[in-house]
C-alpha cells in the first residue's frame, strides 16, 4: 500500500513539473528579433568564368578512342572538357572518378570531354596498353593520343607542363577555365553547368 501511495505522490509531481514548465514558458513562444546577424547562409551566384582565349587546336595525333572523332573541331558548338593525362599517373587516375561523374551527369548534345593522353614512360607510349587502361580504368570519353606530347607541350607553353591539367572550353572554342592537378572538382562542374546554362551570343 506504501509503495502505492509513493507511485501516486510521483506521479502526482510530474504533472505538476510539466504544467508548471508550460505555463513559465507561455509568455515567450514567439519568434524574439534581435540584432544579432543570420546564422543562415545564402548561396552567391557562380561567377561568369574569366575568358582565357582561344583553345589550340589538337594535330598530329595517333588516332582516337572511343569516338568517332577525327579532330577536336568536330565537337565545335559544344560546352567541352579537354584534359591531358596518362594512365601510369596517380594524379590523373585520382580524377577518373570525378570525371565519370561529369560525364554522366552531362551526358547530352552540348558537352563533351576528350583525354589527351600524352605518356610520361615508354610504356604508357603503347596504343595496346592505353587501350587496356582506358577500358580497365573506365574512361568511356573520347581520348586523343598524342604519343609524341605535340599538344601537352603546345596547350601547356611557356615553363613546366603537367600531369593532370584540366580546361574547359566553351561553345565558341574559347578557354574558360585551367585547372593543374587534383582537386577543385566542384568548381570544375559549376564552370560547365554555367557555361550549358549560359552559351555565349556571338
Amino acid at each position: 500500500m506504501a509503495s502505492r501511495s509513493i507511485g501516486f505522490a510521483v506521479l502526482v509531481a510530474l504533472v505538476a513539473v510539466g504544467a508548471w514548465a508550460v505555463l513559465s514558458n507561455d509568455d515567450t513562444s514567439e519568434t524574439v528579433q534581435t540584432d544579432e546577424p543570420s546564422t543562415t547562409t545564402t548561396t552567391e551566384p557562380f561567377p561568369e568564368p574569366e575568358n582565357l582565349g582561344p583553345r589550340l587546336d589538337l594535330v598530329n595525333l595517333d588516332g582516337w578512342l572511343n569516338t568517332d572523332a577525327t579532330s577536336i573541331d568536330d565537337f565545335d558548338g559544344k560546352v567541352l572538357v579537354v584534359e591531358m593525362w596518362t594512365f601510369g599517373c596517380s594524379n590523373c587516375k585520382a580524377r577518373i572518378p570525378h570525371n565519370q561523374d561529369l560525364y554522366a551527369a552531362h551526358s547530352r548534345d552540348d558537352f563533351e570531354m576528350i583525354g589527351v593522353h600524352a605518356p610520361e614512360f615508354s610504356y604508357e607510349a603503347e596504343i595496346p596498353n592505353i587501350e587496356e587502361a582506358v577500358e580497365r580504368l573506365g574512361v568511356t570519353w573520347p581520348v586523343a593520343i598524342d604519343t609524341e606530347k605535340t599538344n601537352f607541350r603546345a596547350w601547356q607553353d611557356g615553363g613546366r607542363r603537367f600531369w593532370p591539367r584540366t580546361f574547359v572550353i566553351d561553345q565558341d572554342g574559347d578557354v574558360r577555365y585551367d585547372h593543374i592537378g587534383e582537386g577543385r572538382y566542384q568548381e570544375l562542374a559549376d564552370t560547365v553547368e554555367w557555361l550549358i546554362e549560359n552559351p555565349p551570343t556571338t
